[in-house]
């Protein structure tokens, strides 16, 4: 089945609940009505074969309305053929089905487009925070969201057992060099402290222990 037969299918299936797909590059988009997103998968993976979903994500259309998407890649294993689907998500209603009941691989990628987006996915089996601590007050991916980041209070745990450190970073995170230098003098995080990093520079010939 090429990727063509399937939008096929789901213009006869769902009529009313897609738009006309989009081709750029050999790549077929349908945007599909967020009220149906979850039959349309599970008609795509059991009817299409798209049986694997590669990535999920959330995008910020800062300016448009409605401002947010949820972006779902299919793949088919059988037909080896992609299929993207989009859902357009409004500022003032942030909830979208979660399709983990479909696909389990969405799990982890819900939870990031919640935490980055702060779209929240109706259904999901643990919609908490992935990447950012709990109670974390933003969405750091939001257009909207400063460069330099927002102050915030850290966990108390992390400020108490004084876990929150800066990396020894000294000349970059990854420093090339020449001559008879081992690769660990030539990569500063191969050190565990700022002191043992300018010991190996003040004695470059000295053999590191094995």
């Amino acid at each position: 089945m090429t990727v063509n037969d399937a939008i096929e299918k789901l213009k006869t299936r769902f009529a009313g609940a897609i738009q006309s797909p989009i081709e750029f590059r050999g790549e077929f988009t349908v945007t599909v009505s967020r009220e149906r997103i979850v039959e349309v998968c599970r008609f795509l993976k059991s009817e299409c074969t798209f049986d694997m979903l590669t990535d999920l994500s959330g995008v910020d259309n800062y300016g448009d309305d409605p401002r947010y998407e949820v972006d779902y890649l299919l793949y088919s294993l059988t037909h080896g053929t992609q299929l993207r689907l989009k859902v357009h998500v409004s500022e003032d209603d942030l909830i979208v089905d979660s399709v983990t009941n479909v696909w389990r691989a969405a799990d982890w990628h819900e939870r990031e487009a919640f935490d980055m987006f702060g779209i929240r996915f109706r259904g999901h089996p643990n919609l908490k925070r992935i990447l950012m601590w709990e109670g974390y007050p933003y969405f750091p991916l939001r257009k909207d969201f400063p460069l330099a980041g927002l102050p915030a209070e850290l966990p108390e745990t992390a400020v108490d057992a004084d876990t929150v450190r800066s990396a020894p970073m000294l000349g970059g995170p990854f420093v090339g060099g020449t001559g008879s230098r081992s690769a660990i003098r030539r990569e500063p995080r191969q050190h565990d402290t700022i002191a043992g990093q300018q010991e190996s520079l003040k004695n470059p010939t000295k053999k590191e222990p094995v």
